[in-house]
């Protein structure tokens, strides 16, 4: 899995012109799932997300974890993290995971990520076409691939 991490201060998802989702202060996190994604990747990257540091404290250092700063999700599912652009200039997503494989991870992240945070997530829809919208406090943002734990 590779997950794009923005902090924002503010973050939204609508479908068909309808805001699905929104949160305040907190991360929007783009999710990248592939075939060979499963549990472990989904456990790992939870706490992984819920404790890295990136809130400010009262000195404005990251030292806040996001369950310290009591923030929020917003979680996208986004095939084209997988994107290949080796050859051509036509992206591959020949590593993203099929739907009937995505889909029961995706929904186990959102799962896993609400019972770390003990609240509900904001989300997109699975396959749809969405309209996100953020700002990036900081900026800050990171990628995580879970087949890069060490």
């Amino acid at each position: 899995m590779i997950v794009v991490i923005q902090r924002v201060s503010e973050a939204s998802v609508k479908i068909e012109g309808k805001i699905k989702s929104e949160i305040g202060v907190g991360l929007m996190i783009l999710l990248g799932i592939e075939e060979a994604d499963g549990s472990d990747d989904i456990e790992w990257l939870t706490r992984k997300i819920t404790n890295l540091r990136i809130f400010p404290d009262q000195a404005g250092v990251m030292n806040k974890s996001l369950l310290d700063a009591k923030g929020e999700i917003l979680l996208i599912s986004q095939f084209t993290l997988h994107a290949s652009t080796k050859k051509g200039n036509r992206p591959s997503y020949i590593k993203a995971a099929r739907p009937e494989t995505a889909i029961p991870l995706y929904e186990q992240m959102i799962s896993s990520l609400e019972d770390e945070l003990g609240k509900p997530i904001g989300t997109g829809e699975f396959g749809a076409d969405m309209k996100v919208s953020l700002v990036n406090d900081g900026p800050v943002t990171i990628v995580i691939d879970s087949k890069n734990k060490v």
